[in-house]
């Protein structure tokens, strides 16, 4: 199977938020349209989450760009930082 770069982002932003939940004591992975916030993600879980997107993907995501819309689930973010990376 051939994974495109949309599939290895989403898998990656997936590893990131369940290792956050995890630290959280919740064991479930996250699915692309789960809302992060009934997953278990709490306001600074959040920003621990997009710093580490960030970083793993060596992008800046301009803070403008942070509504809740976008950090509404991981296929949201998932399309923000190809969006950003992609600029």
């Amino acid at each position: 199977m051939v994974l495109d770069g949309r599939d290895v982002t989403i898998d990656k932003i997936t590893d990131i938020a369940a290792s956050l939940l995890k630290k959280r004591g919740v064991e479930r992975r996250p699915l692309a349209g789960d809302s992060l916030r009934e997953a278990g993600l709490a306001s600074l879980d959040m920003v621990n989450l997009v710093l580490a997107i960030e970083d793993a993907f060596d992008v800046v995501i301009p803070e403008e760009r942070l509504t809740p819309d976008a950090l509404r689930s991981l296929a949201s973010l998932r399309d923000l930082v190809l969006e950003v990376r992609d600029r």
